[in-house]
């Protein structure tokens, strides 16, 4: 098996069996003569984790999947590949056999199967479903199941059919389709009704536990696609929202350190985004020992990127997988990216007890319509200016968000711990909507501060008001700071997913944050607690507490 994975894991899976059907009975696309289909290390490496199952039920742990990944890396191909083994594999779960290994059984012996390949126009859905045919058509599969007929317009199985989907999202309500491929998900929104196709999908899915897989590349934040969503859904899992984990997301773009204009740096990012399909003769950067070069021509890619006459941004989204911003955007997701504490050359030691730290705070209380805001107690460390994330309390999905308001006095139990394990010089809070609290931290702390907000509240700092003018040039500080990557910051999921929601808004007193609207369930309170522990950090330095880092980070060249 030439894509058998190294750590394949250890936890049950019919994806072994699904590899073995596609070799067996698929042709290669786009070949002279004919040639098996054999996924790479890396398809290889998804399948499995698509096709794992829960080792207590036996039944399929993935009801959804994304696979984001450059153009030109061979989604299309693949997700043909899988769509031919839910038409006709053992995919459905079956129980064990003598040695405790899973075993499956076709669709058709539960139903009559319908796969489905959607995009929201003919062009998009003849990426994958060109390949399909052809691997069909020119495969052995045509002889071991007969009735197989590959029509141009839909596949004829012995029992059910593959066909293509372009059309409304009313037009294919109630079609119970074991199996649908969702392509290029990043440019499906309301206004060409992908958001309703997308969830009328997930519902025909659900009847009859049928699965569906996204293929986005790097969607553009704030245009609400699928893409976009489903990011948002995967963050919600990493931060314990969410009441299922039944999603895989497969996303893997160029670390944001990317720099275009400098050739080793853009084909070391390049090599990381495309993966086995990387064309580089020193193999793949992902595997050790290397795949051998695969088909993605990257000195052709570096010279379109370097073409004046492609868009920086677009080269990013589309060669380097990498999600970047919305026009009105604060900071960029490379950006923030190159920030990333493992990203450096020389990653900052971990946060130990007793660190010299200072505080950022923003909180919320309740709203009576939308979605309450989040709280968030955001941490940094004077010596190096290592951001990270305390505690950031979020409404939760579904019924358990309803009436929500944050723990007060959760979220006082975290500053006082925090108080307790760290040695805390300074810590600025914005007070609205908190302001009992944040007197009872200043009466508790203020005599161990080192650095006050002001003489008489040290701890207060009002994000509006009178301070309009000092909260831009705070604003303006943590913005280059992390341009110019004089800080870093520890990944979390909330804290970075509240820093590329931020918005510019041009003042009188200079530029402000904003959520997109006002009413958007896309947070930004970690990241105003991250400028204010930023900017009690800037104020400890100036005050002689720690030393402050003078050069940039360096850049890591992969």
């Amino acid at each position: 098996m030439p894509w058998k994975p190294q750590h394949p894991g250890d936890f049950p899976t019919l994806g072994w069996a699904v590899l073995d059907w596609m070799s067996e009975n698929l042709a290669a696309p786009d070949r002279a003569s004919y040639e098996p289909f054999t996924p790479t290390l890396e398809q290889a490496e998804f399948c499995l984790n698509f096709y794992r199952l829960d080792p207590h039920t036996g039944r399929r742990a993935i009801r959804r999947a994304v696979l984001s990944r450059p153009r030109g890396w061979g989604k299309s191909p693949w997700l043909a590949a899988l769509a031919c083994a839910e038409a006709l594999a053992d995919v459905v779960p079956d129980g064990w056999d003598a040695e405790g290994q899973p075993v499956g059984k076709p669709w058709s012996a539960v139903r009559t199967p319908l796969v489905q390949v959607a995009a929201v126009s003919e062009q998009q859905t003849a990426n994958t479903w060109t390949p399909l045919l052809e691997m069909l058509r020119g495969g052995p599969v045509i002889d071991n199941y007969p009735g197989t007929d590959p029509l141009d317009s839909f596949v004829n199985l012995p029992a059910g059919r593959i066909a293509p989907i372009t059309a409304s999202p009313q037009s294919v309500k109630g079609n119970r389709s074991v199996f649908s491929v969702l392509d290029q998900t990043e440019e499906w929104v309301r206004s060409n009704s992908g958001l309703r196709m997308a969830e009328t999908m997930r519902i025909n899915a659900a009847k009859i536990g049928g699965t569906t897989i996204e293929s986005p590349n790097a969607f553009t934040p704030g245009v609400e696609s699928v893409a976009e969503q489903s990011a948002a859904y995967w963050n919600a899992i990493q931060q314990g929202r969410a009441k299922d984990a039944g999603l895989l997301y497969d996303h893997r773009e160029a670390p944001g350190t990317t720099d275009l204009d400098d050739r080793d740096s853009l084909l070391g990012g390049l090599r990381y985004a495309y993966g086995d399909s990387s064309d580089h003769p020193d193999g793949c950067v992902l595997h050790n020992p290397p795949c051998p070069p695969g088909w993605s021509p990257l000195e052709r890619i570096v010279a379109d990127i370097w073409d004046p006459a492609n868009d920086p941004q677009t080269s990013r989204a589309d060669f380097l997988n990498q999600v970047t911003h919305a026009a009105d955007s604060w900071l960029s997701a490379p950006e923030w990216a190159a920030c990333l504490d493992l990203a450096q050359e020389e990653p900052p030691p971990p946060l130990a007890d007793k660190d010299t730290v200072v505080l950022g705070f923003d909180g919320s209380r309740r709203r009576g319509r939308g979605v309450t805001d989040a709280t968030a107690l955001i941490g940094c460390r004077v010596s190096d200016g290592h951001l990270f994330e305390l505690r950031v309390w979020e409404q939760p999905t579904g019924p358990a968000g309803q009436d929500w308001q944050a723990p007060t006095a959760e979220v006082d139990a975290e500053v006082r711990s925090a108080f307790r394990r760290f040695r805390v010089v300074g810590f600025y809070a914005d007070p609205a909507l908190w302001e009992t609290w944040v007197a009872k931290w200043e009466a508790a702390y203020s005599s161990q501060l080192l650095v006050k907000s002001t003489r008489d509240h040290p701890v207060e700092w009002w994000m509006t008001g009178g301070r309009s003018t000092t909260t831009a040039r705070a604003l303006e500080q943590f913005h280059t700071a992390v341009v110019e990557r004089e800080l870093t910051h520890d990944g979390s999921s909330a804290l970075t997913a509240h820093v590329l929601n931020a918005r510019r808004r041009p003042t009188r007193s200079g530029l402000q944050i904003a959520k997109e609207n006002p009413s958007s369930a896309r947070k930004i309170d970690a990241a105003v607690a991250a400028v204010l522990a930023w900017t009690a950090r800037q104020d400890a330095v100036a005050a002689g507490v720690g030393q402050r880092r003078t050069t940039a980070i360096p850049q890591r060249i992969r």
